[in-house]
């Protein structure tokens, strides 16, 4: 991987965060919510944050897909990684 492309991976995460905590600035008081309270909480959270908003403004379909597909990334991740150590620690190598 090229050194410049790793550099755009980096910004990726961060501008996905400020966009997440804009819509919600935006969003939260279209639904009588904290517009501060829910940015803030985006910024640092994310798509949690978001999923969790959309269940809480009747968007149910949309914020259980985010939550589940979190969830399940979250297992997997964690599956592949406790993989990893065992492989590491108990290869007969």
């Amino acid at each position: 991987m090229r050194g410049d492309e790793k550099s755009l991976e980096i910004l990726y995460v961060p501008l996905i965060q400020i966009a997440i905590a804009y819509y919600l600035f935006v969003q939260a008081p279209l639904y009588n919510k904290d517009r501060w309270l829910w940015s803030i909480l985006g910024f640092v959270f994310g798509l949690f944050t978001l999923s969790i908003f959309l269940i809480l403004t009747n968007r149910k379909g949309l914020g259980w897909t985010i939550l589940i597909a979190l969830t399940l990334s979250a297992i997997a991740g964690i599956l592949f990684l406790s993989l990893l150590v065992w492989a590491v620690f108990f290869s007969k190598g």
